[in-house]
Parts: C-alpha cells; structure tokens; sequence
C-alpha cells in the first residue's frame, strides 16, 4: 500500500523523498523498512508496476526512484526508459543475484540508471544491503543523471590483432578504480584503446561478484582489447584488460615468467572487496615508476591512498576531472589529499593513457593541470 499522496506532498523538503518500485508486496514493505533508518529520507510512495511508477513520479516528484527490473506488464527496462524520457530522476536498480538478474541490470545501467543494489538473499544480508541502499540513494539526490547515449562511444569495434601479443610485453601498468558510474564510464573509455594498446590495464570496479563475470564479457564485446575476469596467475599484457572479480582483492606480482595477477579473500579494506587501495599499493610496490594509477567516478574515498602510493614510487597518478563524474567522491578524495599528479575529464582520458603508454614517449612529474607534462625521446 503506498504513502498517502496528500502528507507526501507537504512533507519536510529537505528530506530525499524516494519512490519505491516492485511488484512484490513483501519488498514494498522492506524497502520501506531499511529507508527509515535514515532520517534524512522518507518513502513518498510505492509502486507494483511501469505503469504505476510513471504516475506516481507525475504525482509525487520523488527525488530517487528505487526500481525493481523484472515485473510484469510494463517491465523495468521498458519503464526505465520511459522515466529517462518523460521524467529523468536517478533510479536506483534494486536486482536480483542471477545470471538473467545481472545481464538485465548491466543493461539498465546502459540505460541511463544511476547504480544498482542486489536484493537481500536472506536475512542475515537485511542490515548491509540497508546501508548500501541508504548510502547509494543519497549519492543519487546530488549525483548526474547519465541519459543514454550522453557518452559517445567509438563508432565501431576494431578488429583485434591476430598476432600474438605476447611478442611484445606491456611497457606501462595502467591501474583503474572506479564504483558508481564505472560501468558507463569504462564502456565509454575502453573502446575508444586500440588493439595494439602497448599498456596492461588492471580494474577494479565496486561490484558484488556476481555481476562481475558478466560485466567483463560486456566489456569484451564492447571493444578491441581483450576483457577477461581475471584469475589468480593471469599475466599481465599489452592490449589485455583484467577485471577484478567481485568479493576478491587483486594484486600484482612481478615474477621471472613474467608479471602475473594475485587474488585473495583478505578483508574488507574501506568497507570494500575488492578496494581499490589494496590494488594501487601492490601496484606502487611492485611496479614503481611503471605504475600509472587512474581514480575515477565514485562514492567514498577507497583508492586515494593508494593513489598516493604510486605517486611516491614515482608512478603517474590521475584522478577523473568532477565535471565528467557522475559521483564526484573518490577522486575528489584524492585530488584534494595531493595525490593526483593530473585531472583528467573522462572524453580526453583514452588519449592520455595512450599517451602515457607509448613505446615512443619520456615523461616528467607534472602538477594535477597537466601542464608540465612533456613527452618525446
């Protein structure tokens, strides 16, 4: 049963008011119940279909729609859409943990919804996914909302290299970490790389693990370089991309035959795992000047440490420019402990890590603009 629209409407204005959107009656309840822990939000309504949800968004003007995917009638795709064109608001997908649950999330993230919170899988799971669901709900009341196709992405998918990459090895490591917004931003970054990147590229994005296999073979099929989930001894290559699984830590380590990946189930370090921190510092140590560590759109500070890691191995460090974020936390975290060497918006970072990678290029310490940057040798 939804809120009575006459005390929404007059309700307190500094609160975050959330629409809550789920043909289950129990998670019409729950959602509810995890939201009042938080007095800075209140429930405006709730919704059992599409239909329902985009008259209620007419009638309540929530700040935050909560939105289940998999409904019937008008499903969440369908009305995510609708509510990108009638009414943009941020929406946050509330998923399920299946294969189908993933897929169709990932899809919706490309549809312009802002992030997405996996549904409980028992009880013992209530109390974390309230607070996620909590702190993801604030970020969105202030965040951007990223209309499809806002973030243009390379026209078309170049063919990979059919020779060997391992003819050449990785001149440069090139470390990413990223959460809400990653999985816009990286579809927009990683295929506009070519092929014969010369550098490895190492992400971590802040997402439950299993989403993250189906996420690398998005990533795949979106561009030229290779994505794959990485795995415990997986070596690090010119044109590859590694993905941290979810629920994993990620290191490097730098062996005879060669620099591989090193996963563990260490804990949680910043309330995350994988954390972007415990991938940076292993990068700082074991690579040093090599290292390039990239912190981009997200919630929270994991990863500004690190950051600050690598840029005292000597490594170059960039964090993500707050006009091109969609959450501008983590790298604002950063920049403004000094651990950012460049800023750098999201459209002209693929030129830079280019750049930055070449074969061709020398390059000096430069301040968070860029301006002493110089390349040539």
């Amino acid at each position: 049963m939804s809120v009575n629209l006459g005390a929404s409407v007059v309700s307190n204005p500094n609160k975050i008011r959330v629409l809550v959107v789920d043909d289950s009656a129990l998670m019409r309840k729950l959602i509810p119940q995890m939201l009042e822990a938080d007095p800075s939000i209140e429930v405006a309504g709730t919704a059992m279909d599409g239909n329902f949800c985009l008259k209620k968004i007419e009638e309540l003007r929530p700040s935050v729609v909560t939105l289940d995917l998999q409904m019937p009638g008008m499903n969440g795709i369908d009305t995510l859409k609708e509510i990108m064109r009638r009414h943009p608001v941020p929406v946050i997908v509330v998923s399920s943990h299946s294969t189908e649950g993933a897929s169709i999330t990932l899809r919706a993230l490309g549809l312009g919804a802002f992030d997405f919170v996996a549904k409980p899988q028992d009880s013992s799971q209530m109390a974390e996914t309230a607070r996620e669901l909590i702190a993801k709900i604030k970020a969105a009341a202030c965040g951007k909302i990223v209309r499809p196709g806002s973030l243009s992405t390379a026209s078309a998918r170049l063919e990979r290299h059919s020779h060997p990459k391992a003819l050449a090895g990785p001149t440069r490591t090139v470390a990413i970490g990223i959460s809400t917004g990653g999985p816009q931003a990286l579809e927009f970054l990683l295929p506009q790389l070519p092929p014969d990147f010369p550098g490895s590229i190492l992400v971590v994005q802040h997402m439950p693990e299993n989403f993250t296999d189906m996420f690398a073979r998005r990533l795949d099929e979106l561009c030229s370089l290779q994505v794959k989930l990485a795995h415990s001894g997986d070596t690090l290559q010119s044109g590859r991309v590694l993905v941290c699984p979810g629920n994993r830590h990620m290191k490097v380590k730098r062996l005879p035959i060669g620099d591989v990946v090193v996963l563990n189930d260490d804990e949680r370090v910043n309330g995350h795992r994988p954390s972007v921190d415990v991938l940076f510092h292993s990068v700082a140590e074991q690579f040093g000047p090599l290292g390039i560590g990239v912190i981009m759109t997200g919630m929270g500070d994991d990863g500004a440490q690190g950051l600050g890691a690598i840029k005292k191995a000597g490594g170059m460090t960039i964090a993500q420019s707050e006009e091109s974020c969609v959450v501008y936390g983590m790298p604002k975290v950063a920049v403004e402990r000094g651990f950012a060497k460049r800023v750098v918006a999201l459209d002209v970072l693929p030129s830079t890590l280019q750049v930055l990678c070449s074969r061709n290029q020398i390059h000096t310490e430069g301040d968070t603009t860029g301006r002493a940057f110089h390349a040539g040798r």
